[in-house]
């Protein structure tokens, strides 16, 4: 069996096709990674690579040390991954200190991973430890989440209160709510560690002026998280391109409703009692 035949990277190649056709990376805009299952590997144990030598990270994970990921090349476009996957993702290793990668199969045409490794790294070792079933971690420039960033104060519970607000479905999909980081310069080991506070307890992390990061157990969830995340953006997005308030719209008792019957629970510090009904500023 080739790498690329295996069920994981097909649905690996699957979400960076689906991103792409969903407008969220221009150009090389981007990243996917997946740790993959030791079962996975086995499949593959026998093809891949293991001679090539060892790179820093630039963080430390040690509590993903000797395990294998999938990511996404940096600088590579997601439009290129389905015709051309070993060009343009790569499987690496961790080594046994946390410290280190080394590149075991893809990447045949030269590069690295993704420029944003430290925070994919970070945020799934921080995910492994609240949830050991979340594998897989996603970043995209999605036009209507990013384009709030510039009207809506860059707070969680204004952020997730918004969110929530434009369809019942919110709430369902993101309990835990959404998360905020302010601008900062990509790539680097400080919006790692911002983003990866964030996933210590949520799911979504939203980056001012830049993009979303989604984590999730599978493909099919990490997709849909961010799906449902940015079309909840443009309906907002549409409701105030209308009006700059609402005339209505649910309320906290209907979010709490909905814990029963969908086995969620709902978090409670985005239900505050708002003094405005101006939207973004019901502070």
């Amino acid at each position: 069996m080739k790498v690329i035949e295996t069920e994981w990277v097909q649905g690996f190649i699957r979400m960076c096709s689906d991103g792409f056709e969903q407008g969220w990376h221009e150009r090389n805009g981007g990243n996917l990674s997946y740790r993959i299952r030791p079962e996975e590997i086995n499949e593959v144990r026998d093809i891949i690579c293991d001679d090539r030598e060892w790179t820093d990270i630039g963080t430390t994970v040690a509590s993903l040390a000797g395990e294998y990921f999938l990511v996404t090349g940096s600088g590579k476009y997601f439009r290129n991954v389905s015709p051309d996957p070993e060009a343009n993702i790569c499987i690496i290793k961790v080594n046994e200190d946390g410290t280190k990668y080394k590149i075991l199969w893809g990447l045949c045409k030269g590069g690295r991973p993704t420029s944003e490794l430290p925070s994919h790294l970070m945020n799934l070792e921080v995910c492994k430890k609240r949830d050991e079933n979340i594998r897989v971690v996603y970043h995209c420039h999605p036009a209507n989440i990013i384009a709030l960033t510039y009207v809506l104060p860059l707070e969680d519970r204004v952020f997730t209160r918004e969110l929530w607000e434009m369809a019942t479905e919110c709430p369902v999909v993101f309990p835990q709510g959404v998360g905020v980081v302010p601008w900062m310069v990509p790539g680097g080991r400080d919006i790692a560690i911002a983003t990866s506070e964030i996933m210590k307890e949520r799911n979504v992390a939203i980056w001012a002026h830049h993009g979303c990061f989604a984590c999730g157990e599978d493909f099919d969830i990490s997709f849909g998280l961010m799906h449902t995340v940015e079309k909840a953006a443009e309906v907002l997005v549409k409701v105030m391109s209308m009006t700059d308030r609402k005339l209505q719209t649910i309320q906290p008792e209907d979010f709490r409703a909905l814990n029963e019957p969908f086995g969620i629970k709902v978090d409670e510090r985005f239900l505050y009692e708002k003094k405005s009904d101006i939207i973004g500023r019901g502070l």
